[in-house]
């Protein structure tokens, strides 16, 4: 009998056969008591009573798939007999539950470097139905072309894994539903939550807003030479940065307020002199928090600017001549000569 079947459908069931004659041969039947079936005589057109059995109320396969009933059926007789036989009836199945997932929300945190192919979580749906009715398949459902990019869901198993490279900097978190079906078309839904946690695979990146360049050599000491911004695209730890220099140069690196790296200050740290270096080429580092840690690089070349803080210098202090009182007028009589360390029009020498 079907589950679906209404209350008050009837089902013949076979007739006794006795062989006296007579009242010894008139049947009557009964039925084991069972709140959903009863029993109805319907007398043929012999006389002969037909039994049938009453369904009084809807099956649900899901509570009772099977019920076992005795039917008796006794003579007329004195003493009467009587003979018995067993009614099983077997209910067959309605698509009547649609699958439900075990949550309604899947939540798992990932790393962003999870290869391809790599489990992330499994979902799982049941589905109270037998057969083909209660056989479930997964599947997304309306999820954008993103997710679709990623994520994989196999259709039997509800697994749910990797198909693309994960992407922390890019997006942190994904929210998708999906699908599961049994083999009648009914649905049940759930949502899934994945959280990609942060990997250090990102080093910092350093962006020069502006060099002055050349430097006057009589600028102070704490004079500004180069504003600098530092961008790790990492977070946490991983996206916290440090900055030192490296190579012998009269310059120092300033952190932000607060402390932070984001946005240092290359400056002076004591006078120039362009006569001992015309300029200045220094690595600066910047390093991140994470284990282990990476860092970014970047060269600058700062040119020192002449300034006119060297007075000429002749070769000799004192220059002693001894010429004879008739010399003629005109006659060279020494040469002095001197130099000055400065450049351009600052070490060009005039004579008085």
């Amino acid at each position: 009998i079907g589950e679906w079947i209404p209350p008050g459908t009837r089902f013949p069931l076979e007739m006794a056969q006795d062989a006296d004659v007579g009242s010894n041969s008139l049947l009557t039947y009964e039925l084991t008591s069972n709140p959903s079936f009863s029993l109805a005589l319907n007398e043929n057109s012999g006389g002969k009573k037909q039994p049938e059995l009453v369904l009084e109320r809807a099956l649900d396969r899901e509570k009772h798939s099977s019920f076992e009933l005795v039917l008796t059926a006794v003579d007329g007789g004195d003493p009467a007999r009587s003979g018995t036989v067993q009614v099983r009836v077997n209910v067959t199945d309605a698509n009547d539950n649609p699958p439900v997932f075990s949550k309604k929300m899947y939540e798992a945190r990932v790393a962003e470097n999870l290869p391809a192919e790599s489990l992330v979580l499994q979902v799982r749906a049941t589905d109270a139905d037998a057969e083909s009715n209660g056989r479930v398949s997964y599947s997304f459902r309306n999820v954008p072309q993103v997710i679709s990019s990623l994520f994989v869901v196999d259709s039997e198993s509800g697994e749910v894994r990797t198909v693309g490279a994960l992407d922390f900097e890019e997006r942190s978190k994904y929210t998708f539903e999906l699908e599961a079906r049994d083999g009648g078309g009914l649905t049940g839904h759930c949502e899934v939550q994945i959280d990609i946690m942060d990997e250090n695979d990102n080093a910092p990146e350093i962006t020069i807003l502006s060099l002055s360049s050349p430097v006057p050599e009589d600028a102070p000491a704490g004079t500004v030479v180069a504003l600098l911004k530092v961008r790790d695209r990492d977070s946490g730890e991983n996206g916290e940065v440090s900055c030192e220099l490296s190579g012998e140069a009269p310059l120092s690196i300033v952190a932000s307020s607060g402390g932070s790296y984001k946005r240092p200050e290359l400056v002076l740290a004591k006078a120039l002199d362009r006569e001992e270096a015309a300029f200045h080429e220094l690595v600066l580092r910047a390093s991140d928090g994470g284990d282990p840690s990476r860092t970014g690089p970047a060269r600058i070349r700062v040119t020192v600017l002449d300034a006119n803080d060297n007075a000429p210098v002749f070769s000799q202090a004192e220059y002693t001549v001894r010429v004879p009182e008739d010399v003629p007028v005109g006659s060279v009589l020494v040469t002095a000569t001197a130099t000055d360390a400065d450049e351009g029009l600052n070490g060009q020498v005039k004579y008085s």
